[in-house]
């Protein structure tokens, strides 16, 4: 596998990384019981610390690329063992790749 490949599955992973760890540890001021700034949303976060989250997500990418690349490399998990509905038989002929 390229190192380009490896690294655009890598950004790819960090950003879904980052917007899934976004809303994990967050309060707001209803929950802390501190006072609210007028024409402030309900839903605004007391705390928000955006480097946290980043640095998060760019662990949880890591690993997940790694593992990825553990996969691709030594072929743990192929699309075989993922087809749960089996190969349509006019393609079963064809010649693979």
């Amino acid at each position: 596998m390229e190192w380009t490949s490896v690294l655009a599955i890598y950004f790819l992973l960090w950003v879904f990384s980052a917007f899934i760890l976004l809303p994990f540890g967050v309060k707001t001021h209803d929950e802390t019981g501190e006072p609210k700034v007028p024409g402030q949303a309900d839903s605004a976060p007391v705390n928000f610390r955006p480097g946290r989250i980043l640095i998060r997500a760019t662990i949880l990418a890591a690993v997940l690329c790694a593992l990825y690349v553990a996969n691709y490399a030594n072929g743990w998990i192929t699309i075989d063992d993922i087809d749960l509905i089996g190969m349509p038989d006019r393609f079963k002929d064809m010649p693979a790749g």
